[in-house]
């Protein structure tokens, strides 16, 4: 009997020191009372005692451009040192900023309307935009010709957000611009425009234009190229071109491309992709070309073009099969009766020959160099046709009959 009670002892003791050891923290803390927490309620304010007067509510400084100290409050609080913090606007920063601020408000985003008819002979109309910039007080506006071209119904929106409906003065396919007007009652700012001759390739570029409509959007970049060529939708080709890495997207087209100085150096027109979006190749065409069509389409409502009148092909493709003597320069296979060339005495082909499944007008003059400046494909006769007007006299170089002689041509307006 009493080895069984002592069992009994022995289980109730170890029953007690497991309950005790798994209390231990509880008996502790009523061992060893802590004293009285009181609550903490997290202000804007420092914590100071009554005797002293409570500081001033946390605020936020102001963004500044230097690194100041806050002296500490009069109340004799210690160590109390605010620090404003740094915000550094980079000097290429500063020139994209300043560059905005000058130009955004003389861009404009163009809405257009055309409209069709689809194959049930129904007219539907369809949406376009666009971009321009506004160049002269009486409220003309520069723009791509693609932009504008077929519109029924054109309405420009300033950077205020004000719509007003635009007419058409003048379009020029060949160079892709066109002039467009709205009243001028309501324009305060006119985008100034620079010279795009003296543009340097790494020189820096920007862009301030509606793609996809998102307004007044500004794109920074770089010229990457001078001097491209570039084809239209319609198949004209467009020389001496600017080509940048500015992004440039759809809506863009006809805004301003322009330098660090925020004047005006190209009319953004189009890009080079694979994928139908932007690929880092963009084009403009130069504002000094863009001055003279422009004035042309104000004054006149049409570009004034010189022509030539002659009907070339290089030498180079016919000297497999025949011999003219020279090697290089352009063949007249005719010369356009009462054209600059017809009446300047330049001839044309005299015998037709058959080469493959063509025939050909020969015998007449090859133009080697025109101004000095060679040729050797039919486009050199556009290219510097480009540079010239209407009434300006060039020398024409040809071969004729084994030698080389000049002949004087007055340049008269494209018919």
């Amino acid at each position: 009997m009493g080895n069984r009670s002592g069992k009994y002892i022995w289980i109730a003791l170890i029953i007690l020191f497991i309950l005790a050891w798994a209390k231990k923290d509880e008996i502790s803390l009523f061992l060893n009372p802590q004293p009285g927490v009181e609550s903490i309620k997290f202000t804007g304010q420092e914590s100071v005692p009554d005797s002293q007067t409570k500081s001033e509510p946390l605020q936020f400084a102001r963004q500044e451009t230097v690194l100041e100290k806050t002296p500490a409050p009069a109340s004799g609080v210690q160590g109390s040192v605010s620090e404003k913090r740094t915000i550094i606007v980079s000097s290429d920063e500063k020139i994209n900023i300043d560059v905005f601020e000058k130009v955004h408000a003389a861009v404009v985003n163009i809405a257009t309307t055309t409209l069709s008819v689809n194959f049930w002979m129904q007219v539907i109309p369809s949406q376009g935009q666009g971009t321009g910039f506004i160049i002269d007080k009486r409220g003309y506006i520069l723009t791509n010709n693609h932009v504008v071209e077929n519109a029924e119904k054109i309405i420009v929106t300033l950077a205020n957000g004000k719509k007003l409906s635009a007419t058409p003065v003048g379009r020029d396919s060949a160079s892709d611009l066109a002039v467009i007007k709205i009243s001028d009652e309501t324009i305060n700012e006119v985008a100034e425009l620079g010279d795009s001759n003296a543009l340097q390739v790494g020189q820096k570029a920007l862009a301030i234009g509606n793609p996809f409509g998102l307004g007044h959007t500004l794109t920074t970049g770089i010229i990457s190229a001078l001097n491209r060529s570039i084809m239209t939708e319609d198949n004209t080709q467009i020389d001496d071109v600017i080509q940048t890495d500015t992004p440039i997207n759809p809506g863009n087209s006809g805004g301003p491309l322009l330098n660090s100085n925020g004047e005006v150096i190209g009319i953004n027109t189009s890009i080079f992709t694979t994928s139908g979006g932007y690929q880092g190749i963009g084009f403009a065409i130069p504002i000094n070309r863009a001055k003279e069509i422009a004035a042309q389409l104000i004054t006149s409502g049409k570009v004034a073009r010189p022509w030539l009148g002659v009907t070339p092909i290089s030498v180079s493709e016919l000297s497999g099969y025949l011999d003219f003597g020279i090697d290089h320069g352009l063949l007249i296979v005719q010369a356009a009766s009462g054209s600059p060339a017809d009446k300047a005495g330049l001839k044309g082909g005299n015998r037709m020959v058959i080469i493959g499944r063509y025939r050909l007008a020969i015998g007449g003059d090859i133009i080697t160099a025109i101004d000095n400046t060679s040729m050797s494909d039919a486009n050199d006769i556009d290219r510097l046709l480009l540079k010239k007007k209407v009434g300006d006299k060039v020398n024409v170089k040809i071969f004729r009959d084994g030698r080389l002689m000049d002949i004087p041509v007055t340049l008269t307006e494209k018919p």
